[in-house]
Formats: structure tokens, sequence, C-alpha cells
């Protein structure tokens, strides 16, 4: 038998990821603080790297590893097809690349499910955020730079200087350079 890797997912710093997996005994754990919205998070990755044929791979929930469908159904399919378990605790599921068809219609299903409920957070951000704005309230982000920064930087740019030495200069990135190049 392999290790118990664990695999934990807040979307955010603030959150903390106590509840998840609590008292199981897991023998690697990696962690991420970021969205589910894709797979592109880093200790998702360093967990699908270290995971082994044998290994189980345990996640709290279907949610916690993708609210996408087609990236959830992905990950269990490659993972159980390198020889990976992989074990929602939730859900009480456990898949093993020979499961059952009940198995893979909860799969789908739940999946569905994150992934519904992810449309359903934008959708209310959108909407308070349009509110917030029609209320005068949203203002968007504060500018990286004043308008006489932003004059000054546009001239200079138009004189060929370097975008990477002039994104240097007021610390800012080189995209936020080229969005005042327009302006």
């Amino acid at each position: 038998m392999g290790q118990r890797v664990g695999y934990l997912r807040v979307s955010t710093v603030d959150q903390n990821t106590d509840r998840q997996l609590d008292g199981i005994a897991l023998d690697k754990v990696f962690t991420d603080k970021a969205s589910g919205k894709d797979t592109n998070r880093p200790e998702l990755t360093r967990a699908l790297e270290y995971v082994r044929e044998g290994d189980i791979l345990v996640v709290h929930s279907m949610d916690r590893l993708a609210r996408n469908l087609e990236d959830l159904r992905r990950l269990v399919r490659e993972l159980t097809g390198g020889g990976v378990r992989v074990e929602f605790v939730k859900e009480s599921l456990t898949f093993t690349g020979e499961d059952s068809a009940m198995n893979t219609l909860l799969l789908s299903m739940l999946g569905a499910v994150a992934e519904f409920e992810r449309s359903m957070i934008l959708e209310r951000q959108r909407e308070g955020i349009a509110i917030a704005k029609a209320a005068g309230k949203y203002k968007g982000r504060k500018a990286a730079l004043s308008q006489d920064q932003a004059r000054e930087l546009s001239d200079r740019l138009a004189n060929g200087e370097s975008v990477t030495a002039l994104a240097g200069e007021y610390g800012v990135s080189r995209q936020t350079v080229y969005n005042y190049r327009v302006a």
C-alpha cells in the first residue's frame, strides 16, 4: 500500500483549511489558497507530480479539487489511470479506475453542482458590482499612477523609452505600462 496524500484548498489567503481532512491520517499534505476555477494551482501541480501508483489522494470534497466538471473528471481519470486512488471524504466516494456506473454518475452530478455553484457566485458578484456602480459606491481599483505620472509615462513611451525600464522606475508591471500607452 502506498501513501495517503492529502490535498486541501481554500479560495483566499484569509480562509483556513482547519476543517478539511481534520483527524484523517495522512503521510503528506499539499495546500492551495487559490480559486478552484481551473487546475492551474501550484500545490495541486506538486501533489499530482508527487503521487505514485498505489497512493491514495484524499480530498475533503469534490469542489476542493475542481469547480469545473471537465477538470474534475479529467483529474480523476488521469489519477486513477496512473494507479492512484482518489478519495472524497465529504461525499464518501473513492475512485479507482474500475468504478461502478453509480460512482461515475455521482462524480458527474456532484461535479456539475460544484460548477453551477461557481457560476452562481460569479453571477451574484457581477450583480453586486452593478448595483454598487449604479449607486456610485463602486469605482473599481485605484489607478496605479496619478494623471501626471500617466501623461509623463505616455510621453516617454512615445519617445521610445524601454517598457521594462519604465516599469521598474514607476514600480508597476510591464502590462501596466502597456495599458497607459493607450491613455
